[in-house]
C-alpha cells in the first residue's frame, strides 16, 4: 500500500485528488492539508511513502519550501510536485530541492495515478510538455534580497514600507529596485514583477 500525503489549497481540487488517489487499491491518502507549513507537519505524523504538494500555496512556505524539508528531515518520503504552471523558476527550484516527480495539474488522472506509482517506486517523473523547459532553464538573475524585495513590491507595498520591514533605508530600496528593474531588463517595477512571477522566480 502506498501511503500519500497530499497537500492543495484549494479545497475541491484537493478533495477530487483525494478522491482520485483513494479509487486506487493500492494507494491510501493518509492525510490531506491546505498549506505548505502543514504539509510538513503532517509527513512529521503520518510519514507517508509519497508527498504530494502543489507549489502555489498561501503562508510563508511554499510547496517547494516544504518539498526541502521534506528531504531533509524525512528522507525517506518521496515528494511528487503539482503545479498549475510549468514556470522555468518553479522547475529550477524544484530540481534544486531534488524533488522526485513533476506533473502538471492539467494531466489526464491516470497520469497523476502513475507519477505516484514511478515516484513511489524510486523513479522520476517529470511531465512530458516539462521537459523541453528542462533543457533551457534561464538563471535567476536576482539575489535572495532583491527577490524579497520585489515580492513585496507585488504585494504592494511602497519603498518606505518595505525599508521598515527588511530593515533596511528607502534609499537602499529604491537602489534595489533600480538594480532589480535593469537585470531583468524591464520597463519599470510593475513590469519586473510580472517578468520574475512568470518565470517563477517570485
Amino acid at each position: 500500500m502506498i501511503r500519500v500525503l497530499l497537500a492543495e489549497d484549494q479545497h475541491v481540487i484537493r478533495g477530487a485528488l483525494a478522491a482520485l488517489l483513494g479509487l486506487e487499491a493500492d494507494i491510501e491518502v493518509v492525510a490531506d492539508v491546505d498549506s505548505a507549513a502543514a504539509a510538513v507537519d503532517a509527513a512529521r505524523v503520518y510519514e507517508p511513502d509519497v508527498a504530494v504538494l502543489d507549489i502555489d500555496m498561501p503562508g510563508t512556505m511554499d510547496g517547494l519550501d516544504a518539498a526541502a524539508v521534506l528531504r531533509e528531515k524525512l528522507p525517506g518520503c518521496r515528494v511528487l510536485m503539482l503545479t498549475a504552471y510549468g514556470k522555468p523558476g518553479h522547475l529550477r527550484r524544484a530540481l534544486g530541492a531534488r524533488v522526485d516527480g513533476f506533473v502538471l495539474k492539467t494531466a489526464p488522472p491516470e497520469e497523476l495515478v502513475g507519477a505516484v506509482r514511478k515516484v513511489a517506486a524510486g523513479e522520476r517523473v517529470l511531465d512530458p510538455s516539462l521537459a523541453l523547459t528542462a533543457w533551457d532553464l534561464a538563471e535567476n538573475p536576482l539575489t535572495p534580497r532583491e527577490a524579497e524585495v520585489l515580492r513585496l513590491v507585488a504585494s504592494g507595498a511602497e519603498a518606505t514600507e518595505i525599508a521598515q520591514q527588511v530593515h533596511l533605508t528607502a534609499g537602499t530600496v529604491r537602489n534595489y529596485l533600480t538594480a532589480i528593474v535593469t537585470k531583468l531588463n524591464a520597463r519599470n517595477r510593475t513590469d519586473a514583477v510580472r517578468i520574475a512571477t512568470e518565470a517563477g522566480w517570485i
